[in-house]
């Protein structure tokens, strides 16, 4: 405490110790000047000093004057003012009120509270009809209906159920708590209402939701006012009901600024945003004075529509009429600039903002995200003065969705060393990292932490968790978060399905399709994807058609390039090269370079070595930079040993600046992620790898397995292209899973490419000679590696 107060009470106590017999040289009728003069603590206290050693304190008018300016006055904390209200000995019922309502006005309700029940105490002293509201609203404040329903009682028991100005209190406290119901009950056993009685219990539906009772309430009102006017103004267009509010709009003889505030945000609300910008062009040309309040639901619109000139014209105005230091209005034209993609405008905002708040913060790094500049959001994050649930979901999102999936779950992790606990976007963003990553034993521990902590699994976590065990080849993990959602969406059943293919369970996932169709989901295009890639899986060709007729003709579900594509492959996958062709060139759209390919990747593997160049010529003139089809080009000349032809291909991939995508292969081993380059030789445990690898080939070679040097086309000897094949990144993985994961744990690997012919036999011989379970999950699909077999019945 400082020592000017220590000095003021100090006054205090010695003055109620002994009786004042200076001469009084401060007047009551001299107070009101000298507070309305005091501009300090400083001047106050010596106020306050001349009045105790007066004894003017002691006067009960002047007691009241000193202690509501201290309550009323920013420089003087609540409890110096309630050291005064302690000190006053004849108190009435106008102190007992002031000092209950600065405490209810400072966020103190509870204070109140506690002296309420001390004037209980002391004989009801001073309660009157103005201390219930001041207690009522204290309550409100708070949410405490079960306070506020003592009080109530109380108020009935002490006759003041019939004063309006209580009784409007209370349908407040029952509204903002929740309880219409009382709050109607209230309002229909008052004997007396007023205006203010009739929007108060308007505004409790309003706050309800309760459309069709504040209908029928507005109907009835005896006089119905702007503000009622307004309210039904916001639940119509809440509410979806646009006609209807734009017809009470209309209809209404007077409007003020907040009655187009908010119809214009019934219109950005509902996603008609042409309609909220022409009509706050009207409210402008009529002359209206516009507020912050437009002004954010306009930028919105703009932001929307993309409408960047007039988002600009906006903003002039914003300045002309001097309300861009407003807070909210500076992160409404950051989140504009950001979603137009001028994020230097946004960082020029941000940078000259005086009155930053954790939301301009937050949609700044939103900003560099979405533009793609994730470092620059990642130094924005680490300045921030404090950071929300908000702040790193957003961070951590913009990580996965760049692809940077290592990045989100190290933030992650540092999230949770933070206490701070993730929202739904958080676990979705960082489930989605350990798909990608095939992090199964951090996807598991969050699947635990959501049910430890009692989060709904909602659809779209739901989902994004099937979705993960799936990619992570845990297919009887993914069928119990499936089971045991309450709520399921089409989603959730396509991620079923596709994850069940992709894993090689084609039939069931066939049956879990027919399944969804006797539960009345209807199946989406996205379902229809999901079942063709199914039946490519292992060569259902006439499944397939059926199918695709179905999808149309049942459904009445427009095929799109997918869906085509997905044929495509099908058919070229079952070696019917001629009939996919023929599909291609009578599609109802111009084919794209995906399904070119899948019919190029089906030549190779059908050995059809004229089509595949052709195809593979068309391709390079369609997308010269895609390295993949300059690969599958060059392997099909290699091939036929026509190496003149692969160094054409490599010269024209040198000219165009294409370089090929090296395999790359993860694996996840107690909680860390290793990444495995063909060739490479930078991990750390190299040597012990190389020494499980030599054991490999011994164990392989037992069993009979000769190196696919076919695979390595490349003009080098027969030693050289097994030492190459040995190099796949895939096997290094494997070595590196033998010696880091104990058995009976499966290998997981993920591989950013087609897992090659000679890999795949290798994986399923080392199964078998290692006793190990091998899951891969390649460009297409995943192989479960068993025993010496696969999952695939070696079609991929």
């Amino acid at each position: 405490m400082s020592s000017a107060k220590l000095t003021a009470f100090s006054a205090i106590r010695s003055s109620l110790n002994q009786k004042s017999t200076s001469r009084t040289t401060i007047t009551c009728s001299e107070l009101d000047s000298l507070f309305f003069q005091c501009p300090n603590l400083k001047s106050f206290n010596q106020i306050l000093c001349q009045m105790i050693s007066t004894g003017l304190i002691k006067d009960t008018y002047a007691a009241s004057r000193i202690l509501k300016f201290s309550t009323d006055s920013p420089f003087i904390q609540i409890d110096f003012a309630h050291k005064i209200f302690t000190t006053i000995e004849n108190s009435n019922g106008f102190i007992w009120n002031t000092m209950l309502k600065a405490f209810v006005q400072r966020d103190r309700a509870q204070d109140a509270i506690f002296m309420y029940k001390s004037m209980l105490k002391n004989d009801f002293l001073a309660i009157d009809n103005y201390t219930y509201p001041i207690l009522i609203q204290g309550c409100s404040l708070r949410f405490s209906e079960f306070e506020g329903k003592e009080l109530h009682d109380h108020v009935v028991k002490m006759g003041f159920g019939g004063d309006v100005y209580v009784v409007n209190n209370l349908i407040n406290m029952y509204s903002v708590c929740g309880q219409v119901g009382n709050a109607r009950k209230v309002f229909d056993e008052s004997p007396v209402l007023d205006l203010v009685s009739w929007n108060s219990m308007l505004a409790g539906y309003v706050l309800g939701g309760n459309v069709e009772d504040a209908i029928f309430l507005y109907s009835r009102m005896p006089k119905r006012n702007i503000i009622a006017s307004n309210s039904m103004i916001v639940l119509l267009g809440r509410s979806g009901r646009l006609s209807e509010a734009r017809r009470l709009f209309d209809e209404m003889e007077e409007k003020d600024v907040v009655s187009w505030t908010a119809m214009i945000s019934c219109f950005e609300q509902n996603l008609m945003y042409e309609e909220a910008l022409d009509m706050f062009l009207t409210m402008c040309k009529k002359g209206i004075s516009v507020d912050e309040v437009v002004l954010v639901s306009v930028f919105s619109a703009c932001s929307h529509l993309l409408s960047f000139k007039m988002g600009e014209s906006i903003h002039s105005l914003v300045t002309k009429v001097g309300f861009e230091s407003y807070v909210n209005l500076q992160n409404a034209l950051i989140h504009m600039y950001c979603r137009l993609g001028d994020v230097l405008a946004a960082q020029k905002l941000f940078n000259a903002g005086c009155f930053l708040d954790i939301i301009s913060w937050n949609s700044m790094i939103s900003g560099y995200i979405k533009c793609g500049l994730v470092e620059k959001a990642r130094e924005l994050f680490d300045s921030m003065p404090e950071k929300d649930v908000v702040s790193w979901s957003s961070m951590i999102s913009g990580y996965a969705q760049n692809d940077s999936f290592s990045e989100a779950l190290a933030l992650f992790h540092e999230m949770q060393h933070h206490g701070v606990k993730p929202d739904e976007t958080t676990l979705v963003s960082v489930v989605s990292a350990c798909a990608q990553l095939a992090a199964l034993e951090q996807g598991k521990w969050l699947d635990a932490y959501i049910r430890k902590n009692g989060m709904t699994v909602n659809i779209i976590l739901g989902t994004t968790l099937i979705n993960m065990y799936m990619k992570c080849g845990s297919v009887e993990d993914a069928m119990e978060v499936f089971n045991g959602m309450e709520e399921k969406g089409v989603s959730s059943w396509n991620a079923l399905i596709l994850g069940l293919a992709m894993n090689g369970q084609v039939e069931r996932s066939l049956e879990m399709f027919e399944e969804m169709k006797k539960c009345r989901m209807v199946p989406n295009e996205i379902t229809f994807v999901a079942v063709l890639g199914a039946c490519r899986h292992i060569g259902l060709v006439e499944k397939g058609r059926l199918y695709f007729d179905s999808m149309v003709k049942d459904y009445n579900i427009e095929p799109n390039i997918k869906h085509y594509g997905c044929l495509v492959d099908l058919l070229g996958r079952a070696g019917l090269l001629k009939e996919a062709e023929e599909l291609i060139d009578t599609m109802p759209m111009t084919p794209d370079v995906a399904t070119w390919g899948a019919l190029l990747g089906a030549c190779k593997k059908h050995g059809d070595k004229e089509m595949g160049e052709r195809i593979g010529r068309k391709l390079i003139e369609l997308q010269p930079e895609h390295d993949g089809f300059h690969v599958l080009l060059s392997n099909i000349y290699a091939s036929k040993g026509n190496w003149e032809n692969v160094l054409e291909v490599r010269e024209i991939m040198m000219r165009h600046g294409v370089v090929k995508t090296p395999g790359c292969s993860i694996i996840e081993a107690n909680g860390v992620v290793h990444e495995f380059i063909a060739g490479d030789r930078s991990h750390p445990q190299i040597k012990e790898i190389e020494v499980m690898l030599e054991e490999m080939v011994r164990k392989l070679k037992r069993l009979g397995y000769a190196p696919g040097t076919g695979e390595v086309l490349l003009d080098i000897d027969e030693e050289e292209k097994e030492t190459n094949l040995f190099r796949h990144s895939e096997k290094l993985a494997i070595a590196f899973g033998l010696l880091a994961t104990d058995a009976p744990a499966p290998i997981r690997i993920i591989k950013n490419l087609r897992i090659c012919s000679d890999c795949h036999e290798a994986a399923k011989l080392i199964s078998e000679a290692f006793d190990r379970e091998i899951v891969v999950r390649d460009r297409h699909r995943f192989h479960h590696f068993r025993r010496g077999s696969c999952s695939c019945e070696d079609y991929w």
